[in-house]
């Protein structure tokens, strides 16, 4: 069957690692990609390309009603934080087009805007995963050094290691209102990337991890296939606080012997394009279960190691030289 998939964000790490997925399973998926940079390489890697406009414009709802439309789309897969919190505040929209958005659940969805909120949440339920997290300094319970980490942020942007109480004075102002504090927990050599895929009831259906070294954009460079036995009991255990559908994406690091969680991701992630290569692909996963109703189940996968670099990629002018 010739389904349209949608995908925002073509031109970032995400969008077009979904795309090479889904190209990678399906030749005869027709692949729209939208991005607000109109000379990238989204077009490569996709059959249609639109340049969109920012999501937060007022008239984004209105061109990307004329997108689904214009190309018959069936499925929409968002790969940026911001599509993913937009379409959520406007399922309504998807549903009067009779559209699927690629959509987690949406009170997990709130809660990962804001780490405030999201650490009440684990707290709330007595999680051990939970990393103690405070809106104001307490010697008590931190020591230095320790993180300043945005409320409302992603990819490791914004955090700020502070060694004292001189340097955290700097920040006084903002801790509350827009950072929390943690601790550091663990160490960058034991940080781990998990993409598990839940079904309708937050089943657990599958799952992937890859031991991380984070480029400095934040998105992972260098990463290590490995399996955590304890991992499909604390995947299901976070499940049922937090009620996660399709494909999302938990990071962990191990203090001592314990597994910590520092984030979910409420989506496909960035290194989606490395798991596709050692045989998980949720981008397919989607396909079948959102359009099909196909309940994905655990995939054989090889093992080994990935390392990203900058490749060209090249669109000439003339195709007939």
């Amino acid at each position: 069957m010739n389904n349209t998939i949608f995908v925002s964000g073509a031109s970032g790490i995400v969008g077009y690692g979904i795309l090479k997925a889904l190209k990678k399973y399906n030749q005869d998926i027709i692949l729209v990609g939208a991005t607000v940079h109109e000379e990238s390489v989204a077009p490569a890697f996709c059959h249609i390309f639109e340049k969109a406009p920012y999501t937060s414009d007022e008239t984004y709802f209105e061109w990307l009603a004329d997108v689904i439309k214009k190309h018959q789309v069936d499925l929409l897969i968002p790969s940026i934080e911001s599509d993913v919190f937009a379409w959520n505040q406007n399922r309504e929209f998807f549903a009067e087009l009779g559209v699927c958005p690629l959509l987690n659940g949406n009170r997990l969805i709130t809660l990962c805007k804001d780490k405030w909120h999201f650490y009440q949440e684990l707290e709330e339920h007595n999680s051990p995963y939970a990393i103690n997290t405070s809106l104001e300094f307490d010697s008590d319970i931190n020591s230095f050094p320790l993180l300043l980490k945005p409320r409302r942020g992603y990819a490791s942007q914004g955090i700020v290691v502070v060694e004292d109480t001189e340097e955290l004075t700097k920040y006084r102002d903002e801790i509350g209102a827009n950072l929390v504090i943690q601790p550091i927990v663990g160490n960058v050599e034991e940080e781990y990337t998990t993409s598990a895929f839940f079904d309708s009831s937050s089943t657990l259906c599958a799952h992937m991890t890859l031991r991380r070294k984070l480029s400095k954009q934040g998105f992972t460079e260098i990463a290590y296939t490995v399996e955590l036995p304890t991992l499909p009991t604390v995947l299901q255990e976070l499940a049922d606080i937090f009620k996660p559908v399709g494909p999302t994406n938990f990071q962990f690091r191990i203090e001592g012997e314990q597994l910590k969680l520092l984030e979910i991701n409420p989506r496909i992630s960035s290194a989606t394009s490395i798991r596709t290569a050692f045989g998980y692909n949720e981008s397919q996963m989607s396909v079948e279960y959102f359009l099909y109703g196909e309940k994905p189940t655990q995939p054989e996968m090889r093992t080994g190691r990935s390392v990203r670099y900058t490749e060209d990629i090249v669109f000439y002018d003339r195709t007939d030289i």
